[in-house]
């Protein structure tokens, strides 16, 4: 190796072991691994962390070894301007040779070259690197969250327990207990075992390539969340059930009476319209009435967790069987609209007809044929239907056309 060789491999040497250096004492003051030094570890987490403590320390041990071995180089490199061969020939085996002794567990020591002191130092560190960096994402993921979640978990339950939500009456209870219990689980696996929420992405050749499993945190939450609604749902009811119950107990009120009219309507429409169907009236508020009077027991008893759901039952049921009621009378009275607009009709065409004088003398006999159908009871309303058609075909033909009608209609209402 030449002097010139030797100060470039000098050079180079030096500067990859500032690096290394650099790396070191900022993995060692990383926060994740001043956390990690302290901390009561289980599980794969404690096991990857004393692996990967022990190796730091001996890459610390291949760094001295390395730096040592450097500054002899950069002595005998100093000695003088212009190295002698004996130099040159140290210099040559101190910077190219299998000069470096490092020792693994379990096996010899062995003798690496510099450039496999270096590959075999870059390869601990990211091992290193790599539970640090992990264990420092769960920490910094989770633990803050859970704790958040966790007391806004005991303020809904606080809160259920002022209502009467408890355990083994209402549900919401039930899932907070749950939760607590998970949450707690959950805290102690993110803080003993926070290898165990991370999963490594396939193909990540960075250290800290992958994510924190947050699906436990995420359900958790999702279930708090629901829970909290329904403690708030029982304690709107608390607020308003006065007003609620008035208001159920008056759609309830609307509903029987309209249901009542329907039924009245429809004996008038099968006295006065025939060859129609009118369909049958069913329903009836009478369970609606009773479950009311039980909720407004549970009111009188202050059990707002049974209250609840079963109040916004009622309320949606009430609503149903008005609407159904309003589509029963509809439904029975519309033969009666029928003849209301054949009625209208009738009269609308013989105005027309008296207006355009287009065959109105000639076609009175099916006016009055139409009209007395129209007027009579029970109504056929088929017939009617068919003897308006024809008058309003009749309006508007020639008098020839107007009298064979006539004839015709004459012998309809015979």
């Amino acid at each position: 190796m030449e002097a010139a060789e030797a100060d470039a491999r000098l050079a180079w040497l030096d500067a990859e072991m500032a690096a290394v250096e650099t790396s070191l004492l900022a993995l060692r003051d990383h926060p994740g691994r001043r956390l990690l030094t302290g901390a009561e570890l289980t599980g794969d987490t404690r096991t990857r962390w004393e692996d990967a403590d022990r190796l730091l320390a001996r890459l610390w041990g291949w760094h001295c070894t390395g730096r040592a071995t450097l500054e002899r180089a950069q002595a005998v490199r100093a000695l003088r301007r212009t190295p002698g061969r004996g130099e040159l020939v140290e210099l040559t085996e101190l910077l190219t040779g299998a000069c470096l002794t490092v020792e693994e567990p379990g096996a010899a020591p062995e003798r690496l070259g510099w450039e496999q002191l270096v590959a075999r130092t870059n390869v601990g560190y990211a091992d290193v690197l790599e539970v640090v960096l992990a264990v420092d994402a769960v920490w910094s993921a989770l633990p803050a969250r859970v704790e958040l979640l966790t007391a806004e978990l005991r303020r809904i339950a606080e809160l259920a327990r002022s209502v009467g939500v408890v355990r083994g009456e209402h549900p919401a209870a039930d899932v907070l207990a749950g939760v607590s219990a998970e949450l707690t689980e959950l805290r102690a696996r993110a803080t003993g075992d926070p290898l165990a929420l991370w999963r490594p992405v396939g193909g990540s050749s960075e250290p800290g390539g992958g994510r924190v499993d947050t699906s436990g945190f995420d359900r958790a939450e999702r279930a708090v969340e629901d829970a909290r609604r329904e403690v708030e749902d029982v304690i709107t009811v608390h607020r308003d059930a006065d007003e609620r119950l008035a208001q159920v107990r008056d759609v309830l009120s609307r509903a029987d009476r309209t249901l009542a009219e329907a039924r009245t309507a429809r004996g008038e429409v099968l006295a006065k319209i025939a060859a129609w169907e009118v369909p049958h009236v069913r329903g009836s508020v009478a369970a609606l009435q009773e479950r009311l009077a039980t909720a407004v027991t549970h009111r009188r008893a202050r059990r707002w967790a049974r209250l609840a759901p079963l109040l916004a039952d009622l309320e949606h049921r009430a609503d149903e069987e008005l609407f159904l009621a309003r589509e029963a009378l509809t439904a029975v009275t519309a033969p009666l609209a029928v003849r209301a607009e054949l009625r209208g009709r009738l009269d609308a065409y013989r105005a027309k007809a008296a207006r355009l004088g287009s065959g109105a003398v000639e076609s009175a006999p099916l006016y009055d044929a139409a009209r007395r159908t129209l007027w009579s009871a029970p109504c056929n309303l088929r017939t009617a239907e068919q003897l308006v058609r024809t008058y309003q075909e009749a309006t508007l033909r020639p008098s020839a056309a107007a009298e064979r009608d006539t004839e015709v209609a004459g012998g309809e209402a015979g």
